[in-house]
């Protein structure tokens, strides 16, 4: 079995400011590198800001031209980051946290490890 390696966990989350409603998970990317995780905000960043509004597209555009930096300098001491703009009553959030990825034992070819089929999900009513 392979050893842990170290890496950062990046999420996208929304939340609707005006309700009650919890955040929902949009997006989750495993990236290797510092550059490879705040680049998948970026990109993220760049391909929504045409249909933010004019707030929105600049606190987008200022992490882009100016926080991007610091973010990098941030993931590169493994500290967690995060990056958010809020769109009308919409709050955009991506997080990146530094982590250790664990190997799957047996994860060679299709089948499942044994132990697998030994848990059943539970039904709930």
């Amino acid at each position: 079995m392979d050893k842990p390696r170290r890496g950062y966990w990046c999420e996208c989350w929304t939340e609707e400011l005006t309700g009650g409603e919890l955040p929902e998970l949009r997006a989750s990317f495993d990236a290797d590198t510092a550059p490879q995780a705040d680049r998948w905000v970026a990109i993220a960043l760049r391909t929504i800001s045409p249909a933010l509004d004019a707030d929105a597209s600049d606190e987008a555009w200022v992490w882009l031209y100016e926080g991007r930096v610091q973010t990098r300098q941030a993931l590169s001491r493994m500290q967690p980051c995060t990056v958010a703009v809020t769109h009308a009553d919409i709050r955009i959030t991506w997080t990146i946290r530094p982590v250790l990825f664990v190997p799957l034992a047996h994860r060679q070819g299709l089948e499942l490890p044994a132990c697998a089929y030994d848990f059943k999900p539970q039904q709930t009513y």
